[in-house]
């Protein structure tokens, strides 16, 4: 066991408006097996460490506190080095709440994965409660051999609640270049995000992304996932490089981690 996880949780910082902290994760190799060097806690984030399995080494995520709330700085930073293996996860949803001023809250994700590396980003649902305004990004930095399974879930409002105001992008570079960069918002005042262009009528949405150098997207075609009779529905298709992605919208966050789920075992099939 490591100084790190001993140590008690380090006070937030804030400033005039909220809580500013960041929280790390290294992982290594050491010639046999993945270690954990740096499990540094700050803020809301306290990271546990998890039993191995599948030779992985995996981390837990918890919330130590309320948040983000309007105002708030918050970082998770995570570094896979090279031919290290892990899977960092969540112990609960993430909810964005309304804070004490109208400052909006910021999460910022960096996810470095090294070469023959391999990171399975696989949070819990980000819930966006009413009168809530929060702008998340996640960038993802991957060597040219590495190998990442990501997923991202949004629950625009708690049961019977309106969505508050929430900000994603998601910018993905592999050795250096664009693999993928997108960026959408929902909730008022944004125009349009519950139209049929974007979400509709459902309250839940996410992706899956998997990138791995052994696949050969081109020869697979787009995908249609989910039952026309359920409010469920997404797709999984090609991107322009060994990359694979699902989008997929839901009524529920039950349904939309089931068909995240299936798209999953698609993209990982033969």
């Amino acid at each position: 066991m490591l100084a790190e996880d001993l140590a008690p949780l380090p006070a937030a910082r804030p400033d005039a408006s909220g809580v500013v902290a960041t929280a790390r994760v290294r992982a290594g190799h050491n010639g046999r097996s993945t270690t954990l060097p740096l499990l540094s806690n700050d803020g809301p984030f306290h990271l546990r460490r998890l039993r191995t399995r599948g030779g992985m080494a995996r981390v837990d995520v918890i919330g130590a506190m309320s948040g983000p709330l309007g105002g708030d700085r918050l970082a998770l930073h995570v570094d896979t080095g090279p031919r290290a293996r892990l899977q960092v996860t969540g112990a609960a949803s993430t909810i964005a709440l309304r804070g004490p001023g109208d400052d909006a809250a910021t999460y910022d994700i960096r996810l470095t994965v090294g070469e023959d590396a391999a990171l399975h980003w696989l949070p819990q649902p980000l819930i966006s409660a009413a009168g809530s305004n929060l702008r998340q990004t996640c960038t993802v930095d991957l060597a040219a051999t590495a190998r990442l399974v990501l997923r991202e879930e949004q629950v625009l409002g708690r049961t019977g609640e309106a969505s508050g105001r929430l900000s994603t992008r998601l910018t993905v570079l592999r050795a250096g270049r664009p693999l993928l960069d997108q960026h959408t918002s929902y909730g008022d005042p944004h125009p349009a995000w519950d139209g049929p262009a974007v979400v509709g009528s459902h309250r839940a949405c996410g992706h899956l992304l998997v990138v791995d150098p052994s696949l050969a997207p081109a020869d697979r075609p787009p995908v249609l996932l989910g039952d026309p009779a359920t409010p469920a529905h997404g797709a999984l298709a090609a991107l322009a490089g060994p990359a694979l992605l699902a989008t997929v919208v839901a009524d529920t966050a039950t349904r939309l981690r089931h068909l995240l789920d299936e798209a999953l075992r698609q993209a990982l099939s033969p």
